[in-house]
């Protein structure tokens, strides 16, 4: 796991390189390096910076160059055992270990056609000295990030954006589509960016740029294809995968690496079932844990998951490390916010780098996490919320209306303690009478269309519409007659990369360390598509696919336990904690001040928190993140770096925000 950087026919493109590179220094302490060649009428710069996992010794050292081909890589390849055995049988002799060194060969044997062959999580850059073409490439699943920026036949690119932003922001100008985007998802869809010219290389791509300043691009691998391909094999029991098999060997694989390996451990059926599964192959095999405050959880009605997690960390023999989060930890947003890349509001990020920062701390640089089987195999509360939504519709009348303003009336909290019931059931009868698409939008999305016009400056109507069809598109954009499993290829196109790949990438390797996801396994999500929405969702049960798969592990009091939550609390930290601060973004905010924001409307959703009847906790704790991630675009492009153009409809600003307070 590494950081990337680089540039293809750019002015002064050496000096920039080596600029880039140093911003990731946190991506990669273990070593840098840069590679230079002459392309075309101008040159190619490869930058990296190297977090040692396989092959410590310097035949691991990228930028890897060797016969006319050039490297620098991010990422691992689980089947890099596999790889090399076929390529020594081809004649390839390899001077190393590392998979780097495999990665390189086999793009020399087969070029792109490679891509589809490899499993793991990867972003790179190669260079052929003789055609002077430049490929970058990035994983099936949009595991690792990478960033570019196109001008005229030249290109930037980098692992992050912060990078680019920090080098080229003079040039730059947020994209305020990107910005509302944040709003209605708390995250930035994978398929935007936050700065109008800078781009994200797209999931299971890959594009090559000649030094005539030809550019080609092209898709390796399809998610939708995937699970058309998936619905056919789930209308056949015979063709039904063994998923505790399949799981069972991307874990052991997952588990590949030259330096201690640990495990996340939530004491959900996720993690749990991972880390299990890793014991088996690692007696003893360290493991992380989270817990809060007892009065913050209390407040926020949490669930106990310590107790989970120490009951699986007692019957596997695995080594448990306790971490409690205070809100002292509230000192790190302005951090977290920098190192986040783009607005994301989860504060799960909070909880990851605490974790890795822990874990690296004690000599760990490998976790492995249960990111991706909610969305895979249907394990989030909305999943089954859309269903009994459906079942809502056919209520009479008369029946709903009641319970409707029954709900209605009851507090989410009072001045002691949250009622997660009632929040719930609020969230529920915000959606439950929508049309398909837009209740599974509505069930996980911070406000309805009324709300985020409310909200917003009145000249970005046509952003919010353009972000509203984005996802009404991507929704649609399959064959699938399964209404459960269109919802998990919409999570996994979108949800998936957009925050929980994404932060988990920032957040961990913010603190040096690398978070690989099993789940998130081309093997396994081939078997989760091929397996119907009905062995998914039984009854009122999620993920009972992936359940029945753990029940040969887990004890039934773990598998069947309910949904934990890798969160925070919230509510505690905005009505005590984060109330001053909350205050000052309202008053006086950079969002409010540039007129991207309604003072007025963030005024409502402080006092419909404050009275207790609405949550808008969620909505708060994002408006801070997108404060300070705004503030930080701002003066990373007046500041140290020439002015960003931070214009919003009907008015213009340029400056530092220090200046302009």
């Amino acid at each position: 796991m590494c950081g990337i950087a680089g540039t293809y026919l750019w002015p002064d493109g050496g000096a920039l390189t080596d600029r880039l590179t140093k911003i990731l220094a946190h991506r990669g302490p273990d070593g840098t390096g840069r590679y230079s060649h002459r392309a075309g009428n101008g040159e190619v710069n490869l930058g990296h910076r190297r977090l040692s996992i396989i092959d410590l010794s310097a035949a691991g050292a990228q930028p890897m160059v060797a016969d006319g081909l050039a490297l620098t890589y991010n990422g691992e390849l689980y089947n890099a055992p596999e790889l090399r055995a076929e390529l020594e049988g081809a004649g390839v002799r390899f001077r190393g270990r590392s998979d780097t060194e495999v990665l390189l060969a086999a793009w020399r044997r087969w070029g792109t056609d490679c891509l589809p062959r490899l499993r793991g999580m990867f972003a790179f850059a190669v260079f052929d000295e003789r055609t002077g073409e430049l490929v970058l490439a990035r994983d099936q699943l949009g595991i690792k990030p990478l960033f570019l920026l196109r001008r005229g036949g030249g290109l930037v690119f980098s692992s992050e954006l912060k990078a680019l932003a920090g080098e080229l922001g003079g040039s730059m100008r947020l994209d305020e589509t990107a910005m509302v985007a944040s709003l209605l998802y708390y995250w930035v869809p994978d398929s935007r960016c936050s700065f109008r010219e800078a781009e994200k290389l797209p999931p299971g791509t890959w594009l090559r740029l000649r030094p005539d300043g030809r550019t080609e691009q092209r898709q390796y691998f399809s998610l939708r294809d995937v699970a058309n391909e998936g619905a056919a094999a789930a209308r056949d029991p015979a063709a039904q995968p063994d998923l505790a098999a399949i799981v069972a060997e991307s874990t052991r694989r997952h588990l590949l690496s030259d330096v201690p390996v640990a495990t996340f451990l939530s004491g959900g059926l996720d993690s749990s079932y991972l880390t299990a599964l890793a014991a088996q192959h690692q007696p003893g095999i360290s493991a992380y844990t989270i817990g809060f405050r007892a009065e913050d959880a209390k407040f926020e009605a949490m669930p106990d998951d310590l107790r989970h997690a120490r009951q699986v960390a007692a019957r596997f023999g695995i080594d448990l490390h306790e971490i409690e989060i205070a809100p002292q930890v509230l000192d790190l947003l302005p951090r977290m916010t920098y190192h986040l890349d783009e607005p994301i509001g989860d504060p799960a990020a909070i909880n990851t780098f605490l974790i890795c920062t822990a874990a690296r701390e004690a000599g760990v640089k490998v976790l492995l996490s249960g990111m991706g089987a909610d969305e895979l195999f249907a394990g989030y509360r909305k999943h089954l919320a859309n269903l009994l939504g459906v079942r809502y519709q056919r209520l009479p009348g008369l029946v709903r209306r009641p319970v409707a303003a029954m709900v209605d009336r009851l507090p989410v909290a009072t001045a002691r303690r949250g009622y997660r019931s009632v929040r719930f059931a609020k969230r529920f009868l915000s959606f439950a009478e929508l049309p398909e698409e837009t209740a599974f939008r509505r069930s996980y999305t911070m406000y309805d269309r009324p709300e985020l016009l409310e909200l917003l400056n009145p000249d970005l109507a046509g952003a919010v519409d353009d972000v509203l069809t984005e996802h009404a598109d991507t929704y649609h954009d399959n064959t699938l007659t399964d209404a459960v499993n269109r919802m998990c290829l919409a999570d996994s196109r979108m949800f998936l990369p957009g925050l929980n790949l994404a932060y988990t990438d920032r957040a961990s390797m913010a603190a040096s360390t690398e978070v690989r996801v099993p789940f998130v396994d081309v093997d396994v999500v081939r078997a989760a598509f091929a397996i119907p929405g009905n062995r998914k969702i039984v009854g009122r049960k999620g993920k009972v696919a992936l359940k029945q798969a753990a029940s040969g592990v887990l004890p039934d009091e773990i598998v069947h336990r309910p949904k934990g939550l890798f969160s925070a609390p919230l509510r505690a930290w905005m009505s005590r904690d984060l109330a001053p601060l909350v205050r000052e973004v309202i008053h006086d905010g950079a969002l409010v001040n540039s007129g991207f924001l309604r003072r007025e409307a963030l005024e409502k959703l402080v006092a419909e928190d404050a009275a207790g009847m609405q949550d808008r906790s969620k909505h708060l704790w994002h408006i801070l993140t997108l404060e300070y991630w705004y503030r930080g675009a701002m003066a990373a492009g007046a500041g140290e770096s020439p002015s960003v153009v931070h214009a919003f409809p009907g008015k213009r600003e340029t400056g530092n925000y220090e200046e302009q307070q």
